[in-house]
């Protein structure tokens, strides 16, 4: 399949057919994005592991004064391959965000009206902007956690990670935290297509801040308050932001149909009424 030919353009109305065409090009090239950031990871990953994904683990080591060199120690042959390609799967995720979410917005354009369609731009920045900040707030709170787990293990535990469970874990939280994150862009694209109002997410609230702390809760590993609270807090303050964009964007809604109605009702009456003649025996 050619993916740099000349795309017929999209019907004003379209059937169910035309949105399986238009989610398999997205995919298509979400995937072909997805590969080339993961061909990126496979020459950092060396990098990475020393520079980026080793500090933690050599600064937790030290503070428990643990007399152990910072490696990690593999017991299988694979593992250190699987390893490889699962990190640089993950890394071409990253770098492949916006990517992702330039088709993500353009399959969905259809259900929008064409002031919404202007907002492409600043989804895809607001979108990777979030993804990054919700990463580096994992990469930071990942010491603590790791801190955490192993000090609960016990002092008669001796820690000899591996490469796939330590950059599992590390990686996971990275990419749990970017999505979560992505939070406030779902619930403000749900009020853009009318699945749900900004009023019923205020009624609404105290269920979403009890599931906001159980999914952290799910996401962190360590359960630790303070890792907990890094990644809740910021999901409730979205999760009011979405509300008051969801007001804006009704109000502006409301404001453009009035002005449309109004605008519509001056032509109207600008309109000369047909005369009506008389006519005489």
């Amino acid at each position: 399949m050619r993916l740099w030919r000349r795309r017929r353009p999209r019907p004003a109305v379209m059937g169910f057919w035309d949105h399986v065409a238009e989610l398999r090009f997205r995919l298509i090239w979400g995937i072909v994005a997805v590969g080339g950031g993961m061909v990126v990871g496979l020459f950092l990953y060396d990098w990475l592991l020393a520079e980026i994904f080793l500090p933690p683990y050599c600064n937790v080591l030290e503070a428990q004064e643990i007399d152990r060199p910072c490696s990690l120690v593999i017991t299988t042959p694979l593992e250190g391959f699987r390893t490889r390609i699962k990190v640089s799967v993950y890394l071409g995720v990253v770098l492949a965000m916006p990517v992702l979410l330039w088709h993500l917005w353009r399959f969905i354009t259809p259900a929008l009206d064409r002031r919404e369609k202007r907002w492409v731009v600043p989804f895809v920045i607001a979108g990777f902007l979030l993804f990054a900040a919700g990463a580096l707030l994992a990469y930071f709170t990942f010491e603590r956690a790791l801190d955490f787990l192993i000090a609960v293990s016990g002092d008669a535990v001796d820690p000899l990670l591996g490469p796939g469970s330590y950059l599992g874990l590390v990686t996971f939280m990275m990419l749990a935290f970017g999505i979560g994150f992505e939070f406030p862009i779902v619930l403000v694209f749900l009020q853009m297509a009318g699945m749900v109002t900004p009023r019923q997410l205020s009624r609404v609230r105290r269920y979403a801040i009890v599931g906001i702390v159980a999914g952290a809760a799910i996401i962190t590993p360590s359960g630790d308050p303070v890792t907990l609270a890094a990644l809740s807090v910021p999901l409730y303050v979205f999760y009011e932001l979405s509300i008051l964009v969801g007001f804006v964007i009704l109000r502006r809604r409301s404001g453009s149909a009035g002005w449309r109605f109004g605008r519509r009702r001056a032509q109207e009456s600008r309109t000369p009424a047909a005369s009506v003649t008389d006519s005489s025996p």
